[in-house]
């Protein structure tokens, strides 16, 4: 078991060592976290890029650049590496009700005028060239930006993103200035966003032939108006899904190079020489690195005197592949109806302030409760596996939950150290683990009880799946099919209409990119459930571990939509 944890550190250090390293463009770059004060008064959070030369006496371009609904300023990394290298100051923020910017969202223009305010207060900025480029939600902050200070910037990059959506300013031919739509194929929200039933089919839209003024589809890389009168409009359609156009080197290529020439900066690097992908590389690893962390503390502290008594052998493995299939396809079922009526059933609050989050509270309130109901029946056919502490040893069931808290404070004290040594955290596309803000902490107390009864009913009913005397491997592979087998074979329904250019199956593209998220967190659940299981014979370590670490996850990457002070 040492040499796991050894190996986890090792994936950590080395994984935040060439992050670090791309992002800094080995040196050339550097990063800082910078907390701001917006015109309301409200704390605002970004990650500056400056090229090294950046001085007051030689300001260079700068660029604001915001992620999208319930992602944070790192999402955009992508974007900011590729245009620092470029010799641009960047500055990536989180919106407001994001990350580290104070709640609530939504407000403020999302943090958009803010951000371009603070840029343009920059001493090594040249006010005269500045860039707005936002993904998603996060265009509608750019888009406020621009709507606010109108004569502020020189050029936009909208990325899977859209004008005249929600509060953002509809969209002229003279409005935004020099823009460039990047919208993927396969995007997601072509529907909500421009009115057309596929991302490929964007280009003959009514609203999308207003914004660029022109009779007829939009002609793909093709400059529409002037970019000296400010009016240039073009459109680039790579292949990718809303998700991926920020994981994109298409996407990326083409709004970096589209900015790096109405900035005045052409010719610094082809559009195609592109770093980033092994920054991400490297925050894989550091995940990796701190998944294994959180199934191999807690089990090799169970291997020490202080927690030995947790030590313990499960029976054999008695459940088949009806309990698998029941397992993977009722929460997957569930999903979508559960996270609909989840505004209704649990509204915003001081307590519950987070609109998705509150769709998960509702998802495994009623998940638990039809599970308990099942373990009930087969308690009395014969007693659950692994249920016995409570009943039978309150002190072991305290040690379960001290050894969990105790492996999710190493977690966080490797994320602080992360941060500290790198400016990176743990993550991999659209999953990240992050630290919390100090005003998360009261949240996540909100959210953890329910959570907790979840994962402790779930393990129970999981737990026949597997026995102490299983590979780990074996182990965590028959949960994983549990717990993630339902949601991957409802992506698989939901996208396979798109590869044909059509619509989702189910016209829910925001809970379908969510659910994309719940794939690798629970096949991380899986892992830790096995291996504690597989150490203690019953399910409360594993439950309590997860219960702690994917609350303080899903809090920490959601928005937060109610006011808290």
């Amino acid at each position: 078991m040492k040499w796991r944890i050894a190996f986890g550190l090792a994936l950590i250090l080395v994984g935040g060592g060439l992050a670090h390293w791309v992002q800094t463009d080995g040196g050339r770059v550097s990063i800082r976290d910078v907390r701001f004060t917006g015109a309301a008064g409200n704390v605002m959070s970004a990650l500056l890029y400056v090229p090294r030369g950046a001085t007051p006496e030689l300001p260079v371009p700068g660029v604001l650049a915001v992620h999208g609904y319930i992602n944070s300023r790192e999402t955009q990394d992508g974007f900011a590496i590729e245009l620092a290298r470029r010799g641009m100051v960047v500055l990536a923020i989180d919106q407001t009700g994001h990350g580290y910017s104070a709640p609530p969202a939504f407000v403020h223009g999302y943090g958009g005028p803010d951000g371009l305010t603070y840029l343009r207060g920059l001493p090594f900025v040249d006010k005269a060239r500045i860039g707005l480029t936002g993904h998603s939600m996060g265009g509608w902050a750019v888009l406020a930006a621009a709507a606010a200070q109108p004569d502020n910037y020189t050029a936009m990059a909208l990325v899977g993103s859209s004008t005249g959506t929600f509060f953002a300013k509809e969209g002229t031919p003279t409005f935004p200035r020099n823009l460039a739509v990047v919208f993927g194929r396969w995007d997601e929200f072509a529907q909500f966003m421009w009115d057309a039933p596929s991302g490929s089919q964007v280009a003959r839209s009514a609203k999308f032939k207003r914004l660029f003024g022109t009779d007829h589809g939009v002609v793909p890389d093709r400059i529409y108006g002037d970019p000296a009168k400010g009016t240039a409009r073009v459109y680039f359609m790579p292949g990718s899904t809303h998700p991926a156009e920020h994981w994109s080197t298409e996407a990326i290529g083409e709004a970096v190079q589209w900015l790096n020439r109405r900035l005045g900066l052409p010719g610094r690097l082809r559009a195609d020489d592109q770093t980033w992908m092994w920054k991400e590389i490297g925050t894989l690893a550091a995940l990796l690195g701190a998944v294994v962390m959180l199934f191999s503390v807690p089990v090799a502290m169970v291997k020490t005197r202080w927690f030995a008594a947790l030590a313990g052998e499960s029976r054999p493995a008695a459940s088949g592949l009806g309990v698998m299939a029941a397992a993977a396809l009722i929460p997957a079922l569930s999903y979508m109806p559960l996270f609909r009526l989840a505004d209704t059933l649990v509204p915003l609050s001081r307590h519950f302030p987070q609109g998705i989050t509150n769709g998960l509270l509702l998802w495994v309130v009623a998940n638990g409760l039809l599970t308990m109901a099942v373990l009930l029946v087969a308690h009395f056919r014969g007693g659950v596996p692994g249920l016995a502490w409570p009943a039978s040893n309150l002190l072991r069931t305290a040690q379960a939950a001290l050894l969990a808290a105790f492996t999710v404070l190493v977690l966080l004290g490797l994320l602080l150290v992360s941060d500290v040594l790198f400016k990176t955290d743990f993550r991999f596309w659209i999953v990240a683990m992050k630290l919390p803000a100090p005003w998360h902490w009261s949240i996540i107390g909100s959210y953890l009880p329910a959570l907790v009864a979840f994962f402790v009913l779930s393990h129970a009913a999981t737990a026949g799946l597997i026995d102490s005397r299983m590979w780990f491997v074996d182990a965590w592979f028959r949960l994983a099919v549990a717990y993630c087998g339902g949601f991957v074979l409802l992506l698989g329904i939901q996208y396979a209409p798109m590869l044909g250019d059509r619509a989702l199956l189910l016209d829910e593209p925001l809970l379908t990119i969510v659910a994309l998220q719940f794939v690798p967190l629970l096949a991380i659940v899986a892992a830790v459930h096995a291996a504690a299981y597989r150490a203690t014979g019953t399910v409360w370590l594993g439950a309590l571990v997860n219960a702690l670490w994917v609350t303080m996850t899903v809090v920490a990457n959601q928005a937060t939509q109610y006011p808290l002070g």
